[in-house]
């Protein structure tokens, strides 16, 4: 990375724009390029876009998630999207039910399960992690 001030701009607002897409905060620069480009131009360019909203943006990557099976990401999305508000258990439910049809019904049903033990933990009902 740079040290230009339009460089040290963009590193802070992927940063910053990362913390809220993952929902934590990153320690500092990660070593390796990978995390840089990261940083700088997924977070800092493309998530940053003003033509879809932050929540259009998540609800698009659940659904990849969901159709190519990646629970860990897919665990990380549900999890800031409803801590942040973006989507209400009411949501994430319809979200299930839309996305069943689509990726077929084994993927529905993990999906449904990954929700509902999300929402009980939230709420406090369920058994925590």
């Amino acid at each position: 990375m740079s040290d230009s001030v339009d460089d040290l701009d963009r590193w802070a607002r992927g940063l910053e724009i990362m913390k809220r897409v993952n929902g934590w905060d990153h320690p500092g620069e990660a070593p390796g390029e990978f995390f840089g480009i990261t940083v700088e131009h997924l977070f800092a360019e493309i998530w940053a876009r003003d033509v879809l909203s932050v929540r259009d943006r998540r609800l698009l990557l659940l659904g990849l998630l969901v159709g190519q099976s990646l629970d860990d990401a897919l665990r990380v999305q549900l999890d800031t999207a409803l801590r942040t508000g973006e989507l209400t258990p009411t949501e994430l439910r319809e979200v299930v039910v839309f996305l069943t049809y689509y990726a077929g019904w084994p993927r529905g049903t993990r999906l449904n399960e990954q929700v509902e033990e999300l929402i009980e933990r939230a709420s406090g009902t369920g058994p925590a992690d």
